[in-house]
């Protein structure tokens, strides 16, 4: 059988492939508590990214009967277009999830629900590419490794709260929901997972006059962790600074409120008290 006939037979389900990342969960279990995490709603708009053999898919469509999705591999797109036909309408973009415009996706039917199982190797690209729409999107259940999903939902003091915790939570509400053991995938990964829920903030929360000072400030904060922010922030701002915004020039940053890093952010903004950055 050529390799294309054996792509369209019926019932094929393409091997994962190690550079795309791929591990297709299995587990109907696990299946079952995400759908049920995600509570489909009549008048949802539902976008999933990578949704593999369907594992999430299908079943998604029994409830909501209307699904786009997102898929990059080729290979996946005959059998998940056959598969779905007994399951509900389904919409496939077969696009890299970076080039895609949600906030497009969201113009014409209101904020979309984004789920998905990410492959580890493009997870925090993902995340932040969804963060540049946040505006359009109502919600995000999403799968990633267990250790990346501790990082986004730790809080200050912890030993794993750092820059992804305070970018996120800045614009979202982050929520690790339950663990997913390897053995759920085929392949099994050799790490554990997580889903997550992320519900992002509305405008008027989030409160930040410069997004890009906010990233700069945070990156340059958590850049060198045993440093104190006075010499952390050194190429941004005076200890000066930090302590007329509230702050303690002789903390660090894993003692720091996300809440703070945006006080202190909209504070230098305001007094132009800000450091060229170096080329």
């Amino acid at each position: 059988m050529t390799g294309t006939a054996k792509t369209h037979a019926k019932g094929f389900k393409p091997e994962a492939k190690k550079h795309l990342g791929q591990h297709f969960l299995h587990d109907a279990g696990i299946i079952s508590m995400i759908v049920h995490a995600v509570d489909p709603q009549p008048g949802d708009r539902l976008v999933e990214i990578g949704p593999g053999q369907g594992a999430i898919t299908f079943p998604l469509l029994d409830r909501h009967g209307e699904l786009t999705v997102i898929e990059f591999d080729r290979d996946l797109i005959f059998p998940l277009t056959e598969g779905a036909r007994a399951h509900g309408t389904l919409e496939v973009i077969h696009r890299d999830v970076l080039t895609v415009d949600f906030s497009a996706l969201a113009h014409n039917g209101g904020p979309i629900r984004l789920v998905g199982n990410l492959p580890y190797n493009l997870s925090s690209p993902i995340l932040f590419h969804a963060l540049d729409h946040a505006g359009s999107i109502r919600d995000m259940h999403f799968m990633l490794q267990k250790e990346v999903v501790d990082r986004m939902a730790a809080g200050p003091g912890s030993k794993v709260y750092g820059r992804l915790s305070v970018m996120l939570q800045a614009y979202c509400q982050v929520i690790a929901l339950f663990d997913v053991p390897p053995a759920a995938f085929r392949p099994p990964p050799k790490v554990d997972s997580a889903v997550v829920r992320m519900i992002p903030h509305p405008p008027e929360k989030i409160g930040i006059a410069d997004h890009a000072l906010f990233a700069r400030v945070v990156r340059d904060a958590f850049g060198q962790r045993r440093k104190t922010l006075r010499n952390a922030l050194s190429q941004i701002c005076e200890g000066a600074s930090i302590q007329a915004a509230g702050l303690r020039p002789d903390a660090r940053a894993e003692q720091i409120e996300v809440a703070d890093f945006v006080r202190l952010s909209n504070w230098l903004k305001a007094n132009g008290s800000i450091e060229p950055e170096a080329n």
